[in-house]
């Protein structure tokens, strides 16, 4: 029987960086698969000894409000705001871009972020599942070819601090792409559609942080 474990981690003998994948909740496999697949060591992240170990980290879609409780509950959530204090490279996407969010507009009682990136996000922007859409997105930063873009219940960037960069933006010009440094988050699914460039530009930060 193959456990989530081994169909998740790739190569034993990969030879790029070690990225981890907070698995608490949310879409981690399909990260792990694609991380695998471009040549990282992946670490399914839950405890906060897997965070000492890792070059990166991915945080992805799934419930903010759940992969928050659980990441205190599981006594990840320090390490995790420590790693991303001393500079450690991480990509969120859809809910990981909230937990990386320094501010959330509407978020729940209690909720707390991850924080680290200079922006302002609101959850649920585009509404619930079924009007999920999908969309070409320009994005220099990854060369002259649109991204297609899945958006499930996506956040919005409301507005984007000095210290970060928008990447992207939709047609109306609401941010769904930002950078800060070592710090990535996309408001939709890069880790579904098949472009593997959005997780190569994450990984050339992973690496740049190794080799320094």
């Amino acid at each position: 029987m193959v456990s989530l474990r081994d169909e998740s981690l790739g190569a034993t003998d990969a030879a790029g960086p070690t990225v981890g994948v907070l698995a608490l909740q949310g879409d981690f496999r399909e990260h792990a698969r694609v991380l695998g697949e471009l040549g990282a060591r992946v670490v399914l992240v839950r405890r906060p000894e897997d965070v000492e170990g890792i070059d990166g980290l991915v945080i992805p879609g799934g419930e903010s409000t759940v992969m928050d409780k659980l990441s205190r509950a599981f006594g990840v959530a320090e390490p995790l705001k420590r790693r991303i204090a001393e500079g450690m490279p991480v990509y969120g996407t859809c809910a990981g871009l909230i937990m990386i969010a320094d501010t959330l507009l509407d978020s729940i009682t209690g909720q707390q972020n991850l924080g680290g990136l200079d922006v302002v996000v609101r959850r649920n922007a585009f509404g619930s599942q079924n009007q999920s859409f999908e969309t070409e997105l320009d994005v220099p930063a990854l060369g002259d070819r649109p991204v297609h873009a899945v958006f499930i219940r996506g956040p919005i960037v409301e507005s984007v601090g000095e210290r970060a960069t928008p990447l992207a933006t939709l047609a109306d010009g609401r941010v769904v792409a930002v950078e800060q440094g070592n710090l990535v988050g996309t408001s939709f699914h890069p880790e579904i559609q098949g472009d593997h460039r959005f997780h190569e530009y994450f990984l050339g930060k992973v690496r740049a942080t190794t080799a320094a």
